[in-house]
C-alpha cells in the first residue's frame, strides 16, 4: 500500500478502542472478512486463530486481515483485552500490503495514530475528519511496511503536555471502576499533583475528580441498561462499597435512581 493514494482508502463505521469483558470471546466467524480489519492489542493476553493458525497475543501485537481471512479469538479474563480495531476497504489493488501480523516492540507512534483515528469520529462535527483519517490510515500502511523492510522508525518524540492529559483521561475513561487518585494519575503524567489538576482542568473543562466519577456514572447508566445487572452489581463493579453513597451520586449526576434507570 506503499503507492496507494490515500484517497483510495474507503472508511467503514467500524471502528473503536473497547476494554474487553472477562466473558468475552471472538465467535468463530462463519463467512470470511469482507473487508480489511486493523487490529492492534494495547494491553491484556489471549489466542487469535487466523485462518486456522492459532497466535498468542499481547501488548504491541498488530494485525491486519484481509478480505477472505477467517478469525476467532479468547482472552485471559484475568487479564483482559484492550484494543482496537479498523475496518476498512481499498480501491483497487495495492502492490504492497503489509504482513497479517507483526509484534510491534517500540509502538509509540503508531498508538498514537490509532487513537487519533478513533477520536476523530468521536464528534461528528468535526472538519476534515475523513480526509485526516485516510492519511493516517496511509501512514499506518507505511509504518508497517517499514518495519517489515527493517528501516528504523523515526525516534518518537515526547507528546506534548495536552496529549499526555488527553492519554490520562482516556485511561480513566476505559478504567471507571479503578480506584484512581489524583496523585497517582499525575504521576502518570510526571507532574505534580497541583499543576496536573490545573492542566487537566484547563484541558478537558473538568476537574479531576468530577471527570472521575462522570466516567464511573456513565459506565454506570450503560450496565443497567444493557448488561442486565443489577444495582448492587454495577455499583461493586465500579467500586463502591456503599450501595446508598452509589445511588445518591448517581442521582446528583443524571436525575434519576439507578432503580429508575434499570
Amino acid at each position: 500500500m506503499l503507492n496507494t493514494s490515500p484517497s483510495s482508502f474507503v472508511l467503514k463505521r467500524a471502528f473503536a478502542k473497547i476494554v474487553c469483558e472477562p466473558g468475552w470471546k471472538w465467535q468463530k466467524r462463519e463467512k470470511p472478512l469482507e473487508n480489511f480489519d486493523l487490529f492492534y492489542v494495547w494491553s491484556g493476553e489471549g489466542t487469535l486463530i487466523l485462518n486456522g493458525q492459532p497466535t498468542e497475543i499481547g501488548k504491541g501485537s498488530c494485525f491486519l486481515f484481509r478480505p477472505g481471512d477467517y478469525t476467532s479469538a479468547t482472552h485471559n479474563p484475568q487479564k483482559p483485552l484492550v484494543l482496537t480495531y479498523i475496518h476498512f476497504d481499498v480501491q483497487g489493488a495495492p502492490e504492497e500490503i503489509p504482513a497479517r501480523y507483526r509484534r510491534l516492540e517500540e509502538p509509540l507512534d503508531f498508538e498514537f495514530m490509532l487513537s487519533r483515528y478513533v477520536r476523530l469520529f468521536l464528534n461528528q462535527d468535526t472538519y476534515g475528519a475523513e480526509e485526516e483519517a485516510r492519511l493516517l490510515l496511509k501512514q499506518m500502511m507505511i509504518y508497517l511496511l517499514r518495519e517489515e523492510h527493517h528501516v528504523p522508525a523515526p525516534q518518537a518524540v515526547s507528546h506534548h503536555l495536552d496529549e499526555s492529559i488527553q492519554e490520562i483521561a482516556n485511561y480513566v475513561l476505559q478504567h471507571p471502576g479503578l480506584p484512581h487518585r489524583t496523585k497517582d494519575l499525575a504521576a502518570r503524567a510526571g507532574l505534580s499533583p497541583r499543576y496536573f489538576s490545573i492542566k487537566f482542568k484547563e484541558i478537558t473543562g473538568t476537574p479531576v475528580q468530577s471527570y472521575i466519577i462522570k466516567c464511573r456514572i456513565d459506565r454506570a447508566r450503560h450496565l443497567l441498561l444493557h448488561a442486565g445487572m443489577n444495582v448492587t452489581e454495577v455499583a461493586e463493579a465500579l467500586g463502591y462499597r456503599d450501595i446508598f453513597f452509589f445511588s445518591r451520586q448517581f442521582k446528583q449526576y443524571t436525575g434519576k435512581s439507578p432503580s429508575e434507570i434499570r
